[in-house]
């Protein structure tokens, strides 16, 4: 295991370290839920629910089907095997973490507010992503810089925007999903070609 997925796995057990949303993923294993029925089984409040999903859901580790103004929420269950894969190699991990310098200047060059390039200062290292942020503000700052690597008035097939996305994260299926559920990116409804929003501000 190298560093970059040493990362990836601290971001993901961060994500699950908490009892109640460790029984809300046992919930949406095989079953979509919305957040006001997790409310009702597990006895908490509506936005503590939210609060635990939005976790849960910057980590990869959920899947979301909108139904008009309905959210249903589901266990992403290629996020859940790579996890399994990661703690199946803990043992293996470097003692002494490599240490690498980055070099931010990649960054003079976007168009993005200084509290955005904070941000990807925080999360990348030489123009890579090293792990996903968990709180959704520095999320939609990450992915106003990952929609930047994207052109307007170009259709893009699921395997491109893939490659694109692979060049900066190996997940690229969560950063897919995410930069078309935040109003970032559109796509047919068979998924086969997607294509930048005119608003690149998200939802």
């Amino acid at each position: 295991m190298d560093t970059a997925q040493q990362k990836e796995l601290l971001t993901m057990l961060k994500a699950l370290s908490d009892e109640q949303r460790l029984t809300m993923v046992g919930m949406m294993g095989g079953t979509e839920r919305t957040v006001g029925e997790m409310a009702v089984a597990l006895g908490l409040t509506e936005p503590t629910i939210s609060h635990h999903v939005s976790k849960l859901h910057a980590a990869g580790f959920l899947n979301l089907r909108m139904a008009g103004n309905q959210r249903f929420y589901m266990v992403n269950p290629r996020r859940m095997a790579r996890f399994k894969a990661y703690a199946a190699e803990i043992d293996t991990l470097p003692t002494q973490p490599e240490r690498e310098v980055s070099d931010n200047a990649w960054m003079d060059g976007l168009s993005l507010s200084m509290e955005d390039k904070k941000v990807l200062q925080d999360y990348t290292l030489n123009g890579k992503l090293t792990q996903l942020p968990l709180k959704e503000k520095k999320w939609l700052a990450v992915l106003r810089w990952v929609v930047s690597l994207f052109e307007h008035e170009v259709r893009y097939s699921e395997k491109q925007v893939n490659d694109i996305i692979r060049q900066i994260y190996p997940d690229y299926a969560t950063i897919r999903r995410s930069l078309v559920e935040y109003g970032f990116m559109d796509r047919q409804p068979d998924g086969r070609l997607y294509w930048l929003m005119d608003d690149e501000q998200g939802g």
